[in-house]
């Protein structure tokens, strides 16, 4: 979606002019009654610039994110927007960080669909609350929602199989997953794939994540400790929300997602309905499904801490009439096996 108002001669003119004439600028630019909110949310965030001309960049582009949020406010949606901790990114540098999904093309995979046959399945499900899902975890600023995404649907089945919940290594899967890229992106199947090949997949605990770190030849500390095991992965039939709430009903499930627009970037709460194409650019994981006012949802564990969405979650909305499924979300779901 095309982002309104955007000012880049006045960012230029600001910044040329603090350049030249210093504290007069920064002092005007300080009046500006969104400053002060500005200033706040840098507390609220920790977040620290390494200059003058560098704030002021920051607060351009965060006072074009809050106009846009205000401006979505004079539609009638079924979702809220808020400044959270990306309000200073334009939506460009957002994706670079945190959309590195790698999607590939499933359908032409042969893999069996366990749950083809299934015909009854309970009208909603949260694996929250069925003891199967771990806390919200925080990606920072690396690009592995396939390695969170992955771990989550593992740590799901491990739970559902065996009665334990443990929390696993994503940082693992960064660091030894060789065919994916690190933070730079990857793939969920590979992972799946690197775990079974592996004989399992390690604790949070012993391999504890360090975000920012990429993938590179060498870093991988494979300490043979494994705490989960699992037989294989499968694809749910492409292009099903049917067949993904089969799926869904049974274990957690992974996700790619188109989560390259604006109001996916500030979400803050209730049912999500876009605006969002297919191009599938982030990975995350489906713990349930479930109704509210006649919507139907999916519930959706994202990877970007808990200031995000719902305390880290996204309800995505559910059997609507795009095949591919709100944001591509039908298009290559996978999950491991046990």
């Amino acid at each position: 979606m095309a982002f309104p108002n955007r000012s880049s001669a006045t960012l230029l003119s600001v910044l040329v002019f603090s350049l030249i004439f210093g504290a007069p600028i920064f002092t005007a630019v300080a009046d500006d009654p969104l400053f002060s909110v500005f200033e706040k949310w840098m507390k609220d965030n920790g977040r620290t610039y390494g200059s003058i001309t560098e704030k002021l960049q920051r607060f351009q582009v965060f006072k074009d994110n809050f106009q846009f949020i205000e401006s979505m406010k004079n539609r009638t949606l079924t979702y809220t927007l808020g400044l959270n901790k990306f309000a200073d990114l334009t939506n460009k540098e957002f994706l670079q960080k945190y959309a590195t999904f790698k999607p590939r093309n499933s359908s032409n995979i042969s893999t069996p669909f366990r749950y083809a046959n299934v015909t009854s399945i309970p009208s909603s499900i949260d694996w929250r609350t069925l003891g199967a899902v771990t806390s919200i975890k925080d990606q920072g600023n690396c690009g592995s929602c396939w390695a969170f995404s992955a771990v989550a649907s593992i740590e799901g089945i491990n739970k559902i199989k065996t009665g334990n919940l443990i929390s696993l290594s994503e940082q693992e899967l960064v660091d030894c997953v060789s065919n994916c890229y690190g933070c730079n992106g990857g793939y969920e199947d590979y992972a799946f794939e690197w775990v079974v090949q592996n004989g399992g997949i390690t604790t949070e605990d012993d391999y504890p994540y360090t975000s920012g770190i990429t993938q590179t030849e060498g870093t991988c500390s494979n300490t043979g400790n494994y705490a989960a095991t699992i037989s294989g992965y499968e694809y749910v039939t492409a292009y099903s929300e049917s067949d993904l709430a089969k799926a869904v009903a049974n274990q957690p499930v992974s996700i790619g997602i188109d989560a390259s627009g604006y109001a996916f970037q500030f979400y803050s709460g209730g049912i999500f309905t876009g605006p969002c194409g297919t191009s599938i650019d982030h990975a995350v994981t489906v713990v349930g499904y479930g109704s509210s006012d006649g919507t139907n949802y999916w519930i959706v564990k994202n990877s970007w801490g808990t200031s995000w969405g719902e305390s880290g979650y996204v309800r995505m909305q559910k059997d609507i009439y795009c095949i591919a499924g709100l944001c591509g979300l039908a298009m290559e779901p996978s999950y491991p096996t046990k």
